[in-house]
């Protein structure tokens, strides 16, 4: 079976729009590429990957996809473009002539606008997005998963797919309302979910008991069906590593058949982002 990273990152500080990488991050702070990743793929059985944002630039998505052409390995780009440009669509337009461009990601995690991706000047935009038949990565955190339960019902025919499980409050071991919430979309969208990102959530001295339950939670409400395996490399280092993710994955789809484990670990971001 085809296995596949649905989530990682490259960046080199050098090009200067990665703010949200400090020096007292010590595990981020310094260049990521894919001499960096392959390593772990190749010790954890990981054919390939999906390159995602990690800046709100236009310039690190042609950044991400010039690494992309380079490496048969990286399947895909989740890349970013101004929402609210004019050239909005003939930026996405020009973007998906190349076959590896295959989404953007564009979400409310620091967005300063409350209610941002309802705004109606960001229709055309989404309406482009569905007229091409890309993807939408969805990056919130758990105070936004009511405002994108809504914008599901604006565009249910966007393919929607969200990161990191809307990063629920791990560390303070608060479930709810996320867990109610989540259990809604996964029943009345038809949106996927990544099992990513978990970790950077818990508290320093986390135990996988911590973090155990909201991931069987996911895996529950939207099945194996409609979970993606993400390891969030390299942000994951911050709290874990790329084997030790891994390792929580295969733990918990343990109870799956292997035709399940092989959606979760590679066969949905297939069906998913390679169209």
């Amino acid at each position: 079976m085809q296995r596949i990273d649905s989530h990682q990152h490259f960046w080199k500080l050098a090009r200067g729009d990665y703010d949200w990488i400090t020096p007292d991050m010590s595990a981020l702070y310094r260049d990521f590429g894919p001499v960096d990743l392959k390593p772990h793929l190749d010790a954890a059985g990981i054919d390939d990957t999906i390159i995602v944002q990690a800046a709100s630039s236009l310039a690190e998505t042609e950044f991400m996809l010039s690494i992309a052409d380079e490496h048969n390995w990286i399947l895909g780009v989740v890349g970013w473009i101004d929402m609210e440009a004019d050239d909005a669509t003939a930026t996405l337009e020009r973007l998906a002539k190349n076959p590896k461009f295959v989404g953007i990601r564009s979400g409310m995690q620091d967005n300063p606008v409350d209610d941002w991706i309802l705004l109606p000047k960001l229709e055309r935009a989404f309406r482009a997005i569905i007229d091409m038949d890309l993807a939408f990565d969805c990056l919130g955190k758990s105070w936004h998963v009511e405002l994108f339960r809504k914008f599901f019902d604006v565009y249910p025919d966007l393919r929607c797919v969200i990161d990191h499980c809307f990063k629920p409050k791990i560390a303070e071991q608060i479930f709810q309302p996320w867990q109610d919430q989540m259990a809604d979309i996964a029943s009345n969208t038809n949106v996927l979910c990544k099992l990513s990102g978990l970790t950077t959530e818990a508290a320093a001295d986390w135990k996988t008991n911590d973090i155990t339950p909201y991931a069987e939670h996911v895996l529950k409400c939207f099945g194996p069906e409609r979970i993606m395996f993400g390891s969030d490399w390299p942000v994951v280092n911050i709290a874990s590593d790329y084997a030790g993710w891994v390792s929580l994955m295969n733990g918990w789809i343990e109870k799956y058949s292997e035709a399940e484990k092989a959606a979760i670990m590679g066969g949905n971001a297939a069906k998913f982002y390679l169209r």
